[in-house]
Formats: C-alpha cells, sequence, structure tokens
C-alpha cells in the first residue's frame, strides 16, 4: 500500500514538474489548465463512487479498478500524439486516482485492528515524503535526458510489482461485503455523482479565474457560488458551520490541508521573487517541512494520544509556522528563521493529516466507512482549491509588492487558526 501511494504522490508531483514541456512539446499551452482541472473533477466523481462501491462491495474491486485506471491513463498520456489525448489519459488518471485513495481506507478499517490505525496511515502519509525530496530533481533530469513521456511510461513499471505484493496480501484478508443497509440509497448515490460534477465545475472555474486577475473576478464568483449551493450535498450535514463530531473532522481537514498546500504554492514565489533564491534552493527549503511532517506523523503513530489535543497542537502550528515564515518577506529576516517557522508549520500537519484519517474510521458506523472517507477527501481537495485560487488571485490583482504577501499569508494562516478554535468539535 505504502508503495502504490508513494507511485502516486510521485507522478502528482512529477506532473506538475514536467507539464510546461509537455504543453510545449504538444503545442498545447492554451489548454494547459485543463490538463490539471481535468484530473481533479474526475477524481471528485470517482471519490464519490469510490465510498459507495466499498460500502457496499467491498473495498478490493474499487482498490484494483483504481489502480488499472490509473495504470491506463499513465499509458494513454505518454503516448498521446495530440494534447486532447494528454489530457483524456490525465481524466482517467483522476478516475483510477479516486477509486483507488477512498479504498485504502476501506482496506485499512478491514485489514488492521482499531489500535493500528494511527501507524497505517502515519505511513502513508509519510509515502510522500520521499517524492517531495527527490521527484522534482529526478522528473528534470527523466525530462531533459530521456524525454517527457517517460515521466508518465515510468510509473507503470513500478506499479506491477508493488500491485502483485498487494494482490498477495490481501488473499483471504478482507471481510465480506458490510452491511449495505448502512450504505445510501441507489438514488443518493445517483445525485451523489451528480453533485459531484457540479463541485468539479465550480472547482474548474475557480482555478481558471484565480489567475486572470480582474478579468477571472466573474469566473471567481461564479466558482464561488457554485461550490457554496452544492458542496454542502456531498458533505456530512453541519460540515461548514463545524458541527460536532465526523462534520468537523472532514472541515479541519479542509481547512488544515488547504492551508498547508497554499502556503506550498507562494513560500517558494516569495523566496525567488523577494529573498533572490534559485528554484533550487528553494526546492531544497519545501523539503524541510516534508522531512517535519514526515516526524509528526511518525509521532502520532506511536503510543496513546489524546487527538483533540493532537489536532489543537497540530493547527496551532501550522498556523504560527506559516506566520513566522512569512516573515521572511523582510531582508532583516535571517533565512534561518524563516526555515525554522517552516519546519514548525510542516510538524503542525504532520501531526492533524494522519490524526483526521484515524477519527475518521474510528467515527463511522460499519459499513460507511467509504462514503465518510469519500467526504473527508471531497473536503480536503474543494478547501484547497478555494484556497489556492482566493489567495492567487489576490496575488495576481494586486502588485507583488510585499504587503501583498503578508495578506496572502495572513488568509492562510487564519485559516489554519480558525481550525485551532474548533478542533475541540471532533467528539460529540
Amino acid at each position: 500500500m505504502v508503495a502504490l501511494v508513494l507511485l502516486l504522490a510521485f507522478e502528482y508531483l512529477a506532473v506538475a514538474t514536467a507539464m510546461p514541456v509537455v504543453a510545449k512539446a504538444l503545442d498545447g499551452l492554451p489548454l494547459y489548465g485543463l490538463a490539471f482541472s481535468g484530473s481533479m473533477a474526475a477524481s471528485v466523481i470517482a471519490t464519490v463512487a469510490g465510498g459507495r462501491w466499498s460500502d457496499v462491495r467491498g473495498p478490493v474491486a474499487p482498490l484494483w479498478a483504481g489502480v488499472g485506471g490509473f495504470t491506463l491513463g499513465l499509458l494513454i498520456a505518454g503516448f498521446a500524439p495530440t494534447m486532447h489525448l494528454l489530457i483524456i489519459g490525465r481524466f482517467v488518471q483522476g478516475i483510477g486516482g479516486g477509486l483507488f485513495s477512498v479504498a485504502l481506507y476501506v482496506v485499512v478499517a478491514q485489514v488492521f485492528p482499531a489500535a493500528m490505525h494511527p501507524r497505517a496511515f502515519s505511513l502513508l502519509a509519510a509515502a510522500w515524503v520521499l517524492p517531495s525530496v527527490v521527484g522534482p530533481a529526478i522528473t528534470g533530469a527523466v525530462v531533459e535526458h530521456v524525454g517527457w513521456r517517460w515521466v508518465f511510461l515510468g510509473i507503470p513499471i513500478f506499479v506491477a510489482p508493488a500491485a502483485l505484493l498487494l494482490w498477495r496480501g490481501l488473499a483471504g484478508r478482507t471481510s465480506a461485503p458490510p452491511r449495505t443497509d448502512a450504505a445510501p440509497s441507489g438514488a443518493g448515490f445517483g445525485a451523489r455523482l451528480v453533485w459531484g460534477g457540479v463541485v468539479a465545475v465550480g472547482a474548474a472555474l475557480l482555478q481558471y479565474g484565480s489567475g486572470l486577475g480582474g478579468r477571472g473576478l466573474v469566473l471567481l464568483a461564479a466558482g464561488l457560488l457554485v461550490l457554496a449551493f452544492a458542496l454542502p450535498r456531498l458533505l456530512p450535514r453541519g460540515t461548514l458551520r463545524a458541527a460536532r463530531g465526523f462534520p468537523t473532522v472532514v472541515l479541519l481537514r479542509g481547512l488544515a490541508a488547504g492551508a498547508s498546500f497554499a502556503a506550498d504554492v507562494f513560500v517558494p514565489l516569495m523566496l525567488t521573487g523577494e529573498r533572490g533564491l534559485s528554484p533550487t534552493q528553494a526546492g531544497l527549503f519545501l523539503t524541510g517541512s516534508a522531512l517535519s511532517w514526515s516526524l509528526a506523523s511518525w509521532i502520532q503513530g506511536r503510543g496513546v494520544h489524546d487527538r483533540d489535543r493532537l489536532l489543537r497542537l497540530g493547527t496551532a502550528l501550522l498556523a504560527s509556522g506559516i506566520a513566522g515564515t512569512s516573515l521572511l518577506v523582510f531582508d532583516v529576516v535571517p533565512l534561518a528563521v524563516g526555515l525554522g517557522a517552516w519546519l514548525v508549520a510542516g510538524f503542525g500537519i504532520g501531526l492533524v493529516y494522519p490524526t483526521l484519517s484515524v477519527l475518521t474510521l474510528e467515527l463511522s458506523e460499519p459499513g460507511k466507512e467509504g462514503v465518510n472517507s469519500s467526504s473527508l477527501q471531497i473536503g480536503e481537495s474543494v478547501f484547497s482549491v478555494v484556497v489556492i485560487a482566493v489567495t492567487g488571485a489576490v496575488f495576481a490583482g494586486l502588485d507583488t509588492a510585499w504587503w501583498v504577501y503578508l495578506l496572502c499569508f495572513g488568509m492562510i494562516a487564519g485559516q489554519a487558526a480558525f481550525g485551532t478554535v474548533t478542533a475541540g468539535r471532533v467528539r460529540r
């Protein structure tokens, strides 16, 4: 499982690094954004479908469908002669990744005893660390010396042995299909798929509008309205008002992940634009956060901890770390101070992220692990898109002065701080 998540993470980071070269090679720069938003839209819909499928039929079938779809999408993209076909491949990748990610939560619930869930999720979270450290460098070398197509075609070579080991390990380990009476009705499932498509459209509008400055305000507003109307239909009732119990778990995942991912966007911009660091140096700076994330995730998985306290501490560290890193916009602040703050932010999200995964299974009724896991991941994806799009629009619409950086970082840190306020509501 860890090997497959590592490959999924590596491909996610590799595509982001290689896509400018890919778009130029296929004469598809006008479709550049669609290569990302199409995959995201497919992932949202597949996450909805994978949650229902896992609850009704068990996680094995959606797991293998996801691995197969992810691999097929890689092959389509790798052999694509045009940008349009590459986008189709990315769409298939998104379907596979969405199915696979949700099914893994149900596998953890069925295969491992509850006492091992923290350790299992800490390992899955740590699987993102190695790609974060070496992924961009490996991708650059592959694109430069071998060709961009092998960014897509190389991954299936490693997927095959990992999938074989997982197939052998799962033999006889997962239980019979869970209770179907706990799963949503067929009509309810169809409605969730429709709303998943609407949410994907709203997120795509946000992504396009955020980079257009003043010209994109209409798209940005339209995307926010669509999401405000459709997203509550996919999340547990009361999520947006921090209702006690699982709704707050979903809200916290969106707040924390959105703040962390948005900070990942602005930190290298600030380091290269305001402090004169090279892209390589900025990348090494980001590596520190990935390592402290891994350390905190490992600590979370060892021993018995008060999860409410972990969430309060983690979100507080995330907020204060992001705020401290933003001070690097001032030349008088040493880089070492900013690096220390960035390590604190990584440690904070490392405490929060796997803890929320554990609580998702702990608070799920039998037969609802898949639906709840899909809600968790949909909330994470959409909240991240919203905060990145809104702060990106602010950055694109205003002059890149020091105060604009502070404004964007303040919005991001404020979101994490709100998570600290609501963390105590994860228990009924």
